[in-house]
């Protein structure tokens, strides 16, 4: 990414940043920024397999010890895995250290972890829109809040509450919210999902596995027997299977609800804003189904949600533009 030299902040203090995730973990050092693009440069960047580590320390030691710079007083972390009294928890890994424990181990002066979602929402400011897909047109209010959202391995949401005094990232537990109903087909479908699962949440359906649940529903509701496949197996067969292709439109429109109900709970006047493992690979159905009517028959809302423009987000780095936006923001405040 190129600078321009006159924009560029010569005060700006590198920062160590990470993604940390159950397969890679993707270290970078953030060396400045650009007001004018309104772009953090990127540069060192590393990935290493996260299995070939015993802990997260002895990944980070190799990315420092192999870094061809000074190493820098600050870093950020953005993890996918809970965030608990200062301590961290990777599960699928095993790994688990506590924060100041960290700091103090590798002389940093300042040290933030954040989990992925709360990356996401510090990095929306921050995006490239021409690398982005518009999936719906509005008009973002400056200084307004910011929702970002999407469905993975689960379901994550977070929100960049904004006025002109500054902002915080707002993390919640979205994925768990009780599913709703829109449509006599959306009614159908949770009636077989509530007898099988009990409690449906929005991560019952919008997530990897969701998919498969979803499929399995669809067919019952059509009198089919459903197979045992994965969410990539329904992905791969929805051109010759009606069942398939069905569900896929579904988890679009459904989708369009959600974020609906979501942008509405975060007040997302800024912008909405999906990422997530799935949806990005499934750009041209999201942008041929029912994605924008759903996200706007809000009733008396729907002219409030009308005006908020929504953001595939499929450009790369998010965690790492999110973790450096967390120190830039604080260091602005």
């Amino acid at each position: 990414m190129s600078l321009t030299t006159s924009h560029i902040d010569t005060s700006f203090d590198p920062m160590v940043v990470a993604d940390i995730g159950g397969t890679n973990a993707r270290f970078a050092v953030i060396t400045a920024f650009d007001s004018n693009t309104n772009h953090f440069h990127i540069a060192h960047q590393a990935t290493y397999p996260s299995a070939d580590f015993q802990s997260f320390e002895m990944a980070i030691a190799k990315f420092l010890e192999e870094l061809p710079i000074t190493k820098p007083q600050r870093a950020c972390l953005a993890v996918a895995g809970p965030i608990k009294a200062q301590q961290v928890h990777l599960t699928n890994l095993g790994w688990h250290f506590s924060i100041a424990e960290l700091q103090s181990q590798f002389g940093f002066e300042t040290l933030s972890v954040i989990n992925d979602f709360a990356a996401f929402a510090y990095a929306a400011p921050y995006l490239d829109e021409t690398q982005n897909q518009l999936i719906k047109s509005g008009q973002a209010e400056p200084n307004s809040n910011m929702g970002v959202m999407g469905p993975g391995t689960g379901f994550g949401a977070a929100c960049l509450a904004r006025d002109i005094n500054g902002s915080a990232v707002m993390s919640c537990e979205a994925g768990h919210i009780t599913l709703a109903p829109v449509t006599d087909m959306d009614k159908e479908l949770l009636s077989v999902l509530r007898a099988n699962t009990g409690h449906v949440s929005v991560e019952t359906v919008f997530s990897g596995p969701g998919i498969a649940r979803l499929y399995k529903a669809m067919a019952i509701i059509q009198g089919k027997q459903p197979h045992d496949l994965t969410a990539a197996q329904i992905s791969a067969l929805a051109t010759e299977c009606n069942i398939c292709n069905a569900t896929l439109n579904q988890f679009c429109d459904w989708m369009g609800s959600v974020a609906g109900d979501l942008a509405l709970t975060f007040g997302a006047l800024g912008g909405v804003y999906i990422g997530g493992g799935i949806l990005p690979r499934m750009k041209d159905r999201l942008l041929g189904s029912r994605f924008v009517e759903r996200f706007t028959d809000k009733g008396i809302m729907s002219q409030y949600v009308g005006q908020i423009p929504v953001t595939l987000v499929v450009q790369d780095n998010i965690p790492l533009i999110g973790a450096a936006a967390c120190l830039h923001e604080r260091r602005q405040a």
